[in-house]
């Protein structure tokens, strides 16, 4: 059987739950200096059509730390430039005899195309405006190891939801697991869908984040935009910019959370992206753990993981937050 993770919304609480386990018992190995269960012999392309330094490099640690090797294709220099269609290309790499792919696209949908044309396991690293399971597993694992728990939890995620691929995903993962969500931003940057994505939508900051154990900050997709859809950078931030002064209407612990890359000064302030409530860095380095969990569950592998409570306090455990960077 081949399993695919193409999206938070195909995946089933339990399936969540596991990939969770399996990423805490990944990162406690690794943090303890222990032995990890290796995928040998196995080859993942790594499709990256639109840039990206988190999500690539943390894709390629974990293949790493499993013992898989890795193939790295993009788009510039490839047949593709010479008009070669994405279900050529993925046709082309199933018979270079690739074993799984990492895909990031910027057309919605691309992941779920290659998964029907490459006959083996596709992981969507990012498609278009659609999701970014992988984003939203990493972001997940970060809350329990800072919160204990995701369920009962109030999350605001702040800014550019109509372009966030990264909003879409990690609303339907904390939704499932019992999070309260809100959306909050003006009306030109929410989608027009706004009906099919769990939460309530709120265009005043103060109210949108009051109370919230988590604020989750979107970056302005600019390169994704038309223009008029605000009127600057600088109004843009005066209304909905994270900062010391609006997280006063949070509560006293709400961590503070960015999928990156960040626009300091427009979605957050300085003192806040590096302050002892933000949880960025360890988003980035939790990404590597959760990815090591997708490609070992993705390739068939089992017999890892605890229960879910154990995992938690295991997430716990393990995590030593640090403290706020030092000008």
């Amino acid at each position: 059987m081949i399993r695919h993770v193409l999206g938070i919304r195909q995946l089933e609480v339990r399936e969540i739950e596991h990939l969770l386990e399996l990423g805490t018992d990944f990162k406690k190995r690794i943090v303890e200096g222990r032995s990890v269960p290796e995928i040998k012999q196995k080859v993942v392309g790594m499709l990256f059509f639109e840039n990206s330094t988190r999500t690539r490099v943390s894709f390629e640690q974990a293949a790493y730390y499993l013992g898989m090797k890795t193939a790295n294709f993009s788009s510039a220099g490839s047949s593709m430039s010479k008009g070669e269609t994405l279900k050529d290309t993925i046709l082309t790499l199933r018979h270079e005899r690739l074993d799984g792919l990492v895909m990031r696209h910027r057309m919605s949908g691309a992941a779920t195309l290659a998964a029907r044309f490459f006959g083996g396991p596709v992981v969507n690293a990012g498609d278009g405006q659609h999701e970014h399971p992988t984003q939203a597993l990493g972001d997940a694992l970060t809350i329990l190891e800072r919160k204990g728990r995701i369920e009962g939890l109030s999350v605001a995620i702040v800014g550019d939801v109509e372009h966030s691929r990264v909003a879409r995903s990690n609303a339907w993962l904390l939704s499932k697991m019992g999070a309260d969500i809100r959306f909050v931003g003006p009306r030109t940057l929410m989608p027009d869908t706004m009906t099919m994505l769990p939460g309530k939508v709120c265009h005043d900051l103060p109210t949108g984040i009051a109370g919230a154990d988590v604020i989750i900050c979107l970056r302005l997709q600019r390169e994704r935009m038309l223009d008029g859809l605000f009127s600057s950078v600088g109004e843009y931030a005066s209304m909905y910019q994270i900062n010391r002064e609006t997280l006063a209407f949070a509560r006293p612990d709400c961590l503070v959370m960015h999928p990156g890359p960040i626009n300091r000064g427009v979605e957050l302030d300085d003192p806040a992206a590096d302050s002892d409530q933000s949880a960025i860095n360890a988003q980035v380095e939790n990404g590597i753990f959760v990815r090591m969990a997708c490609l070992y569950w993705a390739f068939g592998q089992e017999g890892m993981g605890k229960n879910f409570p154990q995992a938690i306090a295991a997430a716990k455990a393990v995590s030593k937050p640090k403290g706020k960077v030092k000008a």
